[in-house]
């Protein structure tokens, strides 16, 4: 018998070990979160209103750009205010809710740079028939397709994890409704759930991750055929920062799921770990780009530039005003 109906909510411990250092967490967490914010919506700015950044590269970075506003504004802000107040609860529902878009943020943030990655290989290996292959209806679906792998690809896992009996223990050890945390406390046999979960992950995390190296197997096959050396350097310039943002993702990603297999490390170094993963790729994403890419470089300056030159003939009336 299900008997979950007789928790009424959850309640997020968190760091336990950190608890005299409360204020310089919030702080530390409201910066990298205001930080992310801030670079994330420049990139949707600057890719919405410069007319220069009509590419299809850059039309799937601003869409990366929103997922990683998403996928960090479900978890951060509950987090800040359970530092700021002391008490971290969730209700059940809430809880689920949270734990289906935090991950179905993260694969949707994979399968769009599987979708980056495909672009990547046309521009390189297909140059002239880029434009007529990258239409605005091809982008789309492929947009559709990243939102629609990963939502469909977490339904599974989260679904049997909201059915799971919870009749006593309510404290869920970490900073957000991580699925592990959460199904330690169910009062049931988890066995089957926890082989869909890894499956799931596996499918999401692999898949993907296969579908990139072969989109750079093609791409470094392509370039190695290339003349000059010069050529080549253009070629993998084009994907530097893209290749960057893959090493980190993906990287952060296996060093989470092997510190939750590794028993020697302690369940706050988890927790740290899990909130670094969470947080790390969203908030070095806008700065990845922006260094590594002349282009949004430019646009930066260009908007910067135009809302000085705006604001300037005004400051010079002001100033030149009788008092």
């Amino acid at each position: 018998m299900n008997t979950s109906e007789t928790i009424s909510e959850f309640v997020i411990v968190g760091l336990s070990e950190f608890k005299d250092n409360k204020t310089l967490l919030f702080v530390l967490f409201l910066l990298a979160y205001m930080t992310i914010l801030g670079g994330n919506t420049m990139i949707i700015y600057l890719v919405r209103t410069d007319a220069k950044l009509s590419s299809p590269m850059y039309f799937f970075l601003h869409n990366l750009s929103f997922v990683d506003i998403v996928y960090t504004s479900v978890t951060i802000p509950n987090m800040l205010s359970g530092l700021l107040t002391g008490t971290n609860t969730i209700s059940v529902a809430g809880c689920f809710l949270q734990m289906y878009w935090f991950i179905s943020m993260a694969v949707t943030g994979r399968s769009l740079l599987t979708v980056m990655a495909f672009d990547r290989y046309v521009a390189i290996c297909n140059p002239l028939r880029y434009t007529a292959i990258m239409t605005q209806k091809v982008r789309l679906l492929l947009i559709c397709g990243a939102w629609g792998f990963g939502m469909a690809c977490t339904l599974p896992a989260i679904s049997a994890v909201s059915r799971l009996p919870f009749c006593g223990a309510n404290r869920v050890r970490h900073c957000f409704c991580d699925p592990s945390s959460v199904m330690r406390l169910a009062c049931a046999d988890v066995a089957a759930v926890s082989r869909l979960s890894l499956a799931c992950a596996m499918v999401a995390l692999l898949g993907t991750l296969a579908l990139v190296l072969s989109s750079y197997a093609a791409i470094g096959a392509s370039v190695g055929r290339m003349g000059s050396w010069e050529v080549r350097r253009k070629a993998f310039a084009t994907c530097a920062s893209h290749l960057t943002v893959v090493s980190l993702s993906y990287g952060s990603a296996a060093f989470v799921y092997t510190s939750y297999r590794v028993g020697d490390f302690s369940a706050d170094v988890r927790i740290i770990v899990a909130i670094l993963y969470s947080a790390l790729t969203p908030l070095l994403n806008p700065v990845i780009y922006s260094l590594r890419n002349r282009e949004l470089r430019d646009a930066v300056r260009r908007a910067f530039c135009c809302r000085r030159r705006a604001v300037s003939p005004r400051a010079r009336k002001t100033a030149a005003a009788p008092a």
